[in-house]
């Protein structure tokens, strides 16, 4: 504990793995802000449902003392799925994960109840609203942090979980992730069963992973009774901006999908016709899988800021809910004579992890956007 003892520390991003850090941090003392974009908790809509690993996710909730919200909170029959193909065929149904102990199965939960669960184990007035991080300066030997509304703070240790487009990782290393070779849109649909039924019921409260002609459809519940689905497919890094579809008009990306998804059964034109706000192109990225830095005595990252890669692996969340927990033990133990020896040691780590991680993800989007996708996620999951 003599290492952060008397030091401020500040975390930039308020998501599961900086609200995990914080926690962890505070079980044990720890001066600790969190300086979050969001103006408020309810500012975003959350997106997909999360599984969480035992070795990682849940491991980390249950060191922070979370496990009883957590089984309050969880989604059991949410980590139902199943595989079908571009016809609409159902090919195989994987529904009996939540049968047996617990450790045979990763539990679902809503990015929403997660956070919350959370927030309500930090210290009032622990989160920072509406802090946009613009830039940091060194000062003493800590940093001051400059914010977009021209607010400043002063902290011993800052921490980046502020995510894939992270404002603090260039002033730790200059390297950067490189395209994956699949862009995926996100949409979502808010009252599921009456807004999109056929869907709805094939979904059956789970997830549906639909693959063909190199392209793949995933559609996931939510317990609010919306739904969001990611069609993927292999292109450049610049089609959103040459596309010259208007993500904001349904009726473009529908004419999109007909066109680029050709062959698929009409079924699936029932998201596309009823989606809710506007969709988001992301082509996805992913880190180098042997990148490494110098290690700092006052500034590190976790997250996808530290090692972002594509969410076909479920990974993201776990890693950086591990990250957390692992950051937070390191600049807690008595095993380090000072912080930039406990920051070293969890980096390493932390890279090595992410590195065999990313590896295993990008051999999965290469799988999962290819002839092979079906017979590849069957063997998986049969």
């Amino acid at each position: 504990m003599n290492n952060i003892k008397n030091k401020k520390i500040a975390i930039v991003g308020g998501g599961p793995g900086g609200l995990t850090l914080a926690r962890i941090l505070q079980m044990r003392h720890a001066d600790v802000t969190v300086y979050e974009r969001d103006i408020s908790k309810d500012a975003r809509a959350q997106g997909a449902t999360l599984d969480l690993h035992h070795e990682s996710g849940l491991r980390a909730l249950e060191e922070a003392g979370l496990m009883e919200a957590f089984k309050a909170n969880f989604r059991p029959g949410a980590d139902k799925m199943r595989i079908i193909d571009q016809h609409g065929t159902i090919l195989l149904e994987d529904n009996h994960k939540d049968e047996g102990p617990v450790e045979a199965y990763r539990p679902e939960i809503d990015r929403g109840p997660l956070k919350k669960i959370l927030l309500e184990s930090l210290h009032p007035e622990t989160v920072i609203w509406n802090s946009q991080f613009s830039s940091l300066s060194p000062f003493n030997e800590g940093w001051q942090l400059h914010f977009k509304d021209g607010q400043t703070a002063y902290a011993d240790i800052v921490i980046a979980a502020d995510g894939a487009n992270s404002k603090i990782r260039p002033y730790i290393t200059p390297i950067r992730p490189f395209y994956s070779g699949v862009t995926a849109v996100e949409g979502a649909v808010y009252n599921s069963e009456k807004n999109s039924p056929q869907i709805h019921a094939l979904l059956n409260g789970g997830k549906i992973f639909c693959m063909g002609d190199n392209k793949t459809l995933i559609v996931s519940s939510k317990g609010d009774g919306s739904l969001v689905f990611y069609p993927s497919f292999k292109t450049t890094e610049n089609w959103t901006q040459e596309s010259g579809i208007d993500f904001t008009d349904k009726a473009q990306v529908l004419a999109w999908f007909k066109s680029s998804f050709t062959g698929w059964s009409p079924v699936w034109e029932e998201l596309f016709e009823n989606a809710t706000g506007a969709f988001i192109p992301r082509p996805l990225y992913c880190m180098p899988f042997d990148q490494t830095w110098e290690a700092l005595p006052n500034l590190t990252m976790l997250g996808d800021a530290a090692h972002l890669m594509p969410p076909y692996a479920g990974e993201g969340v776990n890693m950086a809910m591990l990250d957390a927990l692992e950051l937070g033990l390191c600049l807690t133990s008595q095993d380090y004579p000072d912080t930039l020896s406990a920051i070293a040691a969890y980096e390493e780590a932390m890279r090595t992890r992410a590195s065999a991680t990313a590896q295993m993800t990008m051999e999965s989007t290469a799988a999962l956007h290819s002839p092979e996708a079906i017979s590849f996620l069957t063997q998986i999951v049969s």
